[in-house]
C-alpha cells in the first residue's frame, strides 16, 4: 500500500489538463469489439482502469495501442475466447468484464463473467445486467467461479424497461442491441453525456439509434459494425474534483478541456457555495474569490442531477462553509465511509438514515445511512488516513492538502484508477508532499 505524507495548509494554485472521462473511455473500448476491423479512441487517459480494459481486450485477441498524447488503436480482426483463469486473474480489481457480454455474443456465441471487484461504495449488483442480456434470448449459467453465457443463436431484440435509470444497465443495453436482431426499445434509461456519447461512437460504427426526451431509446439492430474514430468526452468527475479541491484549500485551479454545457448543475452548486469560476475557450478556472462560503442542500441523482461523483470532494470544502450543509444521497447507499476520516481530522459530519433532502429516495426506510449533515466552518488538522475507494480517496487527499499539519494517506493507487498522473498534477498545483514506499500512482 502506497503512501503520501502531505503537508497542509497551502493553497492549490496552477493549471491540470483533463483528457476523455473514465466512465466512458473503458465503455468505447468495449464498443470496438463490435466491429471486425480497426477503432481510433483519442483522448484516452493513462490509468488502471484503462489497463485493465487493455488487458482485457488484448485476452481477446485485440490488438490494442496506447501512446503518451492518449491515441489508442483497437485492431479486433481476429477476436477469440479468453481462458477463463486469464480473465480472472486479470479482472480482478473491476467491474468492467460485465459489459464485455453483449458484444462477446455476437463475435463468438459466448462469454464469461469473473467474480466483479471495483469500489466498495454500495451493492451495485449485476442482476440488470444479467436480465437485460436473458432479455435478449442469452442463457444464463451460474458457476463457482463466475458466470457464463452463450446465444449461439445471435441475441434477438427486446422491449426493456429499467427499475432505475442505471448507466451501467444502458450501457449493457447498447451495446447488446446494436447487432441484436430488430428492435430494441429501453424505457428509463440513463441520458448522462457519457451516455450520449458512447451513442455517437455506436452511431459511426453504423448502429441506428434514436434518444427521446423521456428516457427511452430506441436501437435498430444492424447485421455489421465498422471500427469508429472519436475524440472523448472529458472527465466531468475530475474536473468537479479539482473544483472542489480549489474551494477547499482556498486556491485558483484552471481545468483545461473543461466545458460549461456539460457541467451547468455543478457549476450552479459552486456558485452557490461561494466558489467562482471564469469559463475560457480551453477550460474553466475555478478559485476561492475570498469571504466565507455558505451552506447548502445537495441531493444526488442521475443527469442531469447533481451527480453522485461530485459530492464526495465537495462535501470537504463544505467542511469550510459557515452554517449546516445537507448532502442526500440517492445513487449509492453505502457512500459516506469516506467521512469517518474527516471527522478524525475535524469536520464535524453526521450520517443519518433518514431521507433529509427535498423527497424520499429508494433508499429511505432500508436503514442506510445515506443522508449527511456537515457543520461549519471546522479547523481540519493532520491525521493518518486510508483511502477506501475511489472518489473517496481523492477527498482525502483534498481534506489533507486543506489541513493544518502533516497526514498520512495510505493505499492511494486506488486514486490511480481514475484521475491520470494524478501526483504530477499535484505536483503542479504546489501541493508539499513526499511519496513513501513504492508508489504508483
Amino acid at each position: 500500500m502506497g503512501q503520501l505524507v502531505i503537508n497542509g495548509g497551502k493553497p492549490l494554485k496552477g493549471r491540470v489538463d483533463l483528457r476523455g472521462a473514465k466512465n466512458l473511455v473503458t465503455k468505447a473500448m468495449v464498443a470496438s469489439l463490435l466491429a471486425d476491423s480497426t477503432s481510433v479512441l483519442k483522448d484516452v487517459p493513462h490509468i488502471r482502469d484503462v489497463e485493465v480494459v487493455s488487458g482485457l481486450l488484448s485476452l481477446h485477441g485485440v490488438k490494442v495501442t496506447h501512446d503518451e498524447d492518449g491515441v489508442m488503436t483497437m485492431d479486433t480482426s481476429a477476436v477469440k475466447q479468453a481462458r477463463v483463469v486469464d480473465i480472472d486473474a486479470h479482472a480482478g480489481s473491476s467491474r468492467i468484464p460485465i459489459l464485455f457480454c453483449g458484444p462477446l455474443l455476437h463475435q463468438l456465441g459466448e462469454a464469461f463473467i469473473p467474480q466483479l471487484g471495483g469500489c466498495q461504495i454500495g451493492d451495485r449488483p449485476i442482476d440488470f445486467h444479467l436480465d437485460v442480456l436473458r432479455a435478449f434470448g442469452a442463457t444464463v449459467e451460474k458457476q463457482i467461479d463466475g458466470i457464463r453465457l452463450s446465444a449461439p443463436n445471435g441475441l434477438t431484440g427486446a422491449k426493456i424497461e429499467l427499475p432505475y435509470p442505471s448507466v451501467g444497465a444502458t450501457e449493457q443495453v447498447l451495446l447488446s442491441a446494436t447487432r441484436a436482431k430488430g428492435i430494441t426499445e429501453l424505457t428509463g434509461a440513463a441520458v448522462e453525456p457519457e451516455i450520449i456519447d458512447l451513442i455517437a461512437i455506436l452511431q459511426k460504427m453504423g448502429a441506428i439509434i434514436s434518444v427521446d426526451t423521456d428516457r427511452v431509446i430506441r436501437i435498430e439492430g444492424v447485421e455489421k459494425m465498422q471500427g469508429y474514430s472519436h475524440r472523448a468526452l472529458f472527465d466531468r468527475n475530475e474536473a468537479a474534483s479539482w473544483a472542489a479541491a480549489a474551494l477547499a484549500t482556498g486556491g485558483d485551479i484552471f481545468v483545461g478541456g473543461a466545458e460549461q454545457t456539460k457541467m451547468t448543475t455543478f457549476l450552479n452548486v459552486f456558485r452557490k457555495i461561494g466558489g467562482a469560476f471564469e469559463i475560457e475557450d480551453d477550460g474553466i478556472r475555478f478559485f476561492h474569490p475570498g469571504g466565507e462560503l455558505k451552506p447548502v442542500v445537495i441531493e444526488t441523482d442521475v443527469h442531469p442531477g447533481f451527480m453522485t461523483d461530485w459530492q464526495q470532494p465537495l462535501v470537504v470544502a463544505l467542511s469550510q462553509a459557515k452554517g449546516l450543509s445537507i448532502v442526500h444521497e440517492t445513487v449509492y447507499e453505502n457512500r459516506f465511509g469516506f467521512t469517518d476520516a474527516l471527522r478524525k481530522m475535524g469536520a464535524e459530519v453526521q450520517i443519518y438514515r433518514e431521507c433529509l433532502g427535498g423527497h424520499p429516495c429508494r433508499f429511505g426506510r432500508r436503514n442506510f445511512y445515506h443522508s449527511a449533515v456537515i457543520s461549519g466552518p471546522s479547523k481540519l488538522v493532520g491525521a493518518d488516513i486510508v483511502v477506501p475507494d475511489l472518489r473517496g480517496g481523492f477527498s482525502h487527499v483534498v481534506a489533507a492538502l486543506a489541513a493544518e499539519g502533516k497526514s498520512t494517506v495510505s493505499n492511494i493507487e486506488l486514486i490511480s484508477r481514475g484521475y491520470e498522473k494524478f501526483l504530477d498534477k499535484l505536483t503542479a498545483l504546489g501541493a508539499d508532499y513526499q511519496v513513501r514506499e513504492d508508489v504508483r500512482a
